[in-house]
């Protein structure tokens, strides 16, 4: 059995979406459905069975027989605007390193989701290399989260049994529960249904004039392919950006939606919330030659291949996977 934790989320969703694809169905789908609507991610989904979190993880504490193969956590508060601390501590950080320790012990393929918010403001660079990681520092406590995990599997020689994915800025379908997290090209595609422009924020560094901000995307239908790749190739273990590895700006972004709707290009720059100054990242761009120099050689989406698969095939269809 595959378990997948946030099963009903973003990403969690569109891998067991991909799993099926391969004709594989028996997986355990472990989430929190709390109350928003991503249980309607698990709709077209094939899946042996549904465990909520809290109950999943007093089953393998008090190791409850399960017949598990691998577990691919993505199960986490992603919110990067998150003030609680010790909330994403207990989420993100202590139920990490149970699954771990589990998977490690039982001999389970271990698979879980960091973030390139672990980057911070970037200035040290992009590159997945354990020797650089402790020097990292985020921005914002989501990414100190994640940070904090990548630092403990490191410093008890578990990362090299284990597999941990730095996603960048992924968009694509089964987003729409996101609320303030979803990608900007789902906020985009609506903005401009309603008012026939987009809304993007002012430049507050001389360096980047309005809208030139970049950002490496990714569609999620790559995002999952590097997962899945993982999940093959059980000999390759450690820490990897899952990126496009081509930074692109905002404006690029809103173009390919306008583009993909066959509508005129409006934007309009407004001021960047005063919070947000400190905090706001100018540039990303994953360096995704440790992965490809292990192997992995699938070819990715262009960002206007993929907002316009997006737009057209999902978001003008209102549907998921």
């Amino acid at each position: 059995m595959i378990v997948v934790t946030g099963g009903a989320g973003f990403i969690g969703s569109a891998l067991v979406w991909r799993l099926n694809q391969h004709g594989i169905d028996n997986i355990l789908i472990v989430d929190e459905l709390g109350l928003d609507e991503k249980w309607k991610n698990l709709t077209s989904l094939k899946f042996a069975d549904y465990l909520n979190k809290w109950e999943f993880l007093d089953q393998i504490e008090n190791e409850v027989g399960l017949d598990i193969e691998a577990i691919i956590h993505m199960g986490a508060n992603s919110s990067t605007t998150e003030k609680n601390a010790d909330h994403l501590i207990e989420n993100n950080y202590e139920y990490t390193k149970s699954l771990a320790l589990y998977s490690v012990k039982n001999n389970i393929r271990f698979i879980y989701a960091s973030s390139a918010a672990t980057y911070g403001d970037g200035s040290l660079g992009f590159d997945d290399y354990e020797s650089s990681i402790q020097n990292l520092r985020p921005l914002n406590m989501y990414g100190y989260s994640k940070q904090l995990f990548d630092l403990w599997s490191i410093r008890n020689k578990l990362s090299d049994k284990i597999v941990g994915l730095k996603y960048f800025n992924v968009y694509g379908p089964n987003e729409y529960h996101k609320e303030d997290m979803r990608s900007v090209v789902n906020k985009a595609y609506h903005q401009i249904n309603e008012t026939g422009k987009v809304k993007l924020f002012k430049s507050e560094n001389p360096l980047y004039k309005d809208g030139e901000q970049k950002r490496d995307f990714i569609y999620v239908k790559d995002a999952v392919e590097m997962t899945l790749f993982f999940l093959s190739n059980k000999d390759k273990n450690g820490i990897f950006n899952v990126g496009s590895g081509n930074a692109r700006t905002w404006n690029a972004l809103v173009r390919s939606i306008f583009d993909a709707l066959g509508k005129p290009v409006k934007i309009d720059y407004i001021e960047m919330p005063s919070h947000l100054k400190s905090k706001y990242q100018y540039f990303t761009q994953a360096d995704i030659s440790k992965i490809k120099n292990i192997g992995y050689v699938h070819p990715l989406f262009t960002l206007e291949n993929g907002v316009a698969d997006y737009v057209k095939n999902y978001l003008l269809k209102d549907s998921c996977l």
